[in-house]
């Protein structure tokens, strides 16, 4: 309960103080104009004679951004103002009064609060003295419990006498300004009872009559619209309808409604709540020993540095939220229209007036609402350009029934939910996004089960150019996706279809082209014939590159890319040459290998002839016949060695030939 007094406001204290003597004025509420942002712009205007106050109640939750955008227009004052209670004062005020009830102390906690003061009581014979203490003592009851229990102790003519405070039928205090303060408080605590409420008292000081007005924008909530279609009149009828909630502390009274479309940029600042700033506690000037101290070059002043902590500790304090977009005051509307209604009727209508980037609707007629209700009025009224027609988006068993219309209404339409009817029926519901004059749209309100949609997906990958050049052949490749749209139409008419194909990323559209395209699909039209199969392929190209390094390439690739059909034929020739001297390449490369495995054969078989000599000996029989081995494949190495010289001569001549060849080829 605590908790709940400390965050409760008040109007009528801070208001009396100033507004005494002041006529009090209720200025008529005359204009609201609701966003779709999320918020209202309220005027009141009206006249006044001399010195005046007017209130204005708020929700809780809607002061700051009464604060942050009133507006006061009194051509005779020029010293207007505005007071209220701000969230802490109600605990502020309690406090400061002679009896303090800002807790709800019991009768004990109060009376201890008041020693000293001088009362009167009756327990049950009356008793007048100044309080002395309240202490607590411990009783047994009826039932045999000690309890404990307040007992005022009473200083009389009689002395010192203690009272138990649950006997003591009346208490006053004989302190005129105590009983005064009680009152108050009393006053204050029972005009807090209302904590979601409160209260702007807007002062205005001057002479004789005169027209003011007064204006701020509060949260509200969002204006919706929803529109009617008839496709089957023969200028297909378009009509809408605004809903709009008076959720504001305010009955609507014959005032001029208006109902902006836009998204304007608003915040919310906590105007309402006091802050404190963080100021630093020093020291006492009193005289002492000096300290010894030494100086270093100074960079901040100690002063700015205070003054840095304390805009700290202010930009932490001064947290604020995010809150929908703000409104502008309304700019001047246009004479209201009439025209035909969906039945034939007539119908008053809303005109409409683009301004700042966005656009407002004024109901023709004065608007009375009261607070807390709904209701619905006419917006517009106009026949469309419109043409039925199917949609089909690549997805689904049916395309879509649906329509294409053009806004030639003349005005800026917000978004909303379309129902739909045609030949007098129901056809189903369909939504708009945000519609500006002039531009066509498509809406779909549910499926034609007489016509049987499929697709299917392809890819090619088609060489389109090869380039050599300095060693390294760069091969350009055209990527098609293609995408087959079949539909069957079953139905003894022929119909027209809007295919909507998604774009596929990186690519361009090669065919069909296009009839229309958004930023994220391409559209074709395409007729159905009545019980026949139309088919729609389109496909998106995506080029790639794709550079490889010949030198590097194994026979096997040089062979393929000589026989591969796609590349040109005067690169498949060089190819083939390349191939002619590859394998020259790879063949002088294998003999070196064939003769250097040889050698390291006879080497091989030296190194094992060695070994058995030193083991057998040189002066014995067997040792002779390991000598003469030696000296034999002495020989054979010695001629090996003039053999592999000429190969590797031969396999760089081949190696040089090829190499040559690939870096001068331009093609």
């Amino acid at each position: 309960m605590k908790n709940k007094i400390i965050f409760i406001a008040l109007f009528a204290f801070a208001a009396c103080l100033w507004a005494q003597g002041l006529q009090e004025n209720n200025i008529p509420l005359k204009k609201v104009v609701i966003l779709t942002s999320g918020l209202a712009y309220y005027e009141h205007s009206g006249s006044i004679n001399g010195q005046a106050s007017v209130n204005l109640p708020f929700k809780l939750e809607t002061v700051n951004d009464a604060l942050k955008t009133l507006v006061i227009s009194d051509p005779s004052s020029s010293n207007p103002s505005v007071t209220y209670q701000s969230s802490n004062t109600l605990i502020q005020t309690l406090r400061s009064l002679n009896i303090d009830l800002s807790d709800m102390p019991g009768i004990a906690a109060i009376l201890s609060k008041l020693i000293g003061a001088e009362i009167e009581i009756a327990s049950p014979t009356a008793y007048t003295g100044r309080i002395t203490s309240v202490e607590y003592r411990q009783i047994m009851n009826a039932n045999g419990m000690m309890t404990i229990e307040p007992w005022l102790i009473l200083r009389t003519k009689d002395g010192l006498l203690s009272f138990n405070i649950k006997d003591i039928s009346s208490i006053k205090f004989k302190d005129a300004a105590i009983e005064k303060d009680l009152d108050r408080a009393l006053d204050l605590i029972a005009a807090s009872r209302n904590t979601m409420s409160r209260q702007l008292l807007v002062n205005l000081p001057g002479n004789g009559r005169r027209n003011v007005s007064i204006s701020y924008v509060i949260p509200s909530p969002v204006w919706k619209v929803s529109y009617r279609l008839d496709l089957g009149a023969a200028k297909p009828l378009f009509q809408g309808w605004a809903i709009i909630d008076n959720d504001s502390d305010t009955d609507w009274n014959n005032i001029e409604l208006s109902l902006v479309a836009g998204r304007p940029a608003s915040f919310i600042q906590e105007l309402y709540p006091p802050y404190y700033v963080y100021r630093p506690v020093l020291p006492l000037s009193i005289a002492g020993a000096a300290p010894a101290a030494s100086y270093d070059t100074s960079v901040y002043m100690a002063a700015e540095m205070e003054m840095q902590k304390s805009r700290a500790k202010a930009s932490y304090e001064y947290d604020g939220m995010e809150q929908p977009a703000e409104a502008r005051a309304p700019s001047p509307r246009a004479s209201g229209s009439a025209s035909s209604n969906l039945t034939g009727g007539v119908v008053d209508t809303a005109a409409g007036n683009a301004a700042a980037g966005q656009f407002e609707f004024t109901i023709k007629n004065t608007v009375s609402l009261n607070r807390r209700m709904s209701a619905m009025f006419p917006l517009l009224e106009s026949t469309l350009d419109a043409r039925k027609l199917l949609i089909y988006s690549g997805t689904g068993r049916f395309p879509r029934l649906g329509a294409e219309l053009t806004n030639t209404s003349k005005m800026k339409l917000p978004a909303g939910p379309i129902t739909v009817y045609d030949g007098g029926v129901y056809a189903g519901d369909a939504l708009i996004e945000f519609w500006n004059e002039n531009e066509k749209r498509l809406i779909s309100f549910g499926e034609d089960l007489s016509v049987t949609a499929s697709t299917g997906n392809t890819t090619t990958n088609v060489i389109s150019k090869v380039n050599v050049s300095q060693g390294v052949m760069t091969i350009s490749r055209l990527l098609n996706y293609i995408k087959t749209y079949t539909f069957i139409n079953s139905s003894s008419e022929q119909k027209l279809l809007v295919t909507e194909h998604s774009k596929t990323s990186n690519t361009e559209l090669v065919s069909p082209k296009a009839d229309e395209q958004t930023t994220s699909a391409y559209r074709f039209n395409v007729t159905l014939a009545a019980n026949k199969q139309t088919v729609l392929t389109v496909t998106e190209q995506r080029p790639l590159s794709e550079r490889i390094t010949l030198l590097p390439l194994r026979l096997d690739s040089l062979i393929s890319y000589s026989s591969n059909q796609e590349i040109p034929a005067n690169v498949r020739q060089a190819f083939a040459k390349a191939v002619e001297l590859k394998r020259a390449c790879d063949a002088a490369d294998l003999s070196v290998k064939e003769i250097t495995e040889r050698r390291e054969r006879l080497v091989s078989d030296q190194d094992r002839i060695r070994k058995n000599l030193e083991a057998a000996g040189n002066q014995t029989q067997q040792g002779q016949e390991y000598l003469r081995r030696l000296v034999s494949l002495d020989g054979e190495i010695d001629a090996i060695a003039a053999e592999l010289q000429k190969a590797n001569a031969s396999a760089k001549a081949a190696k040089d030939t090829y190499e040559k060849y690939l870096a001068e080829l331009n093609l």
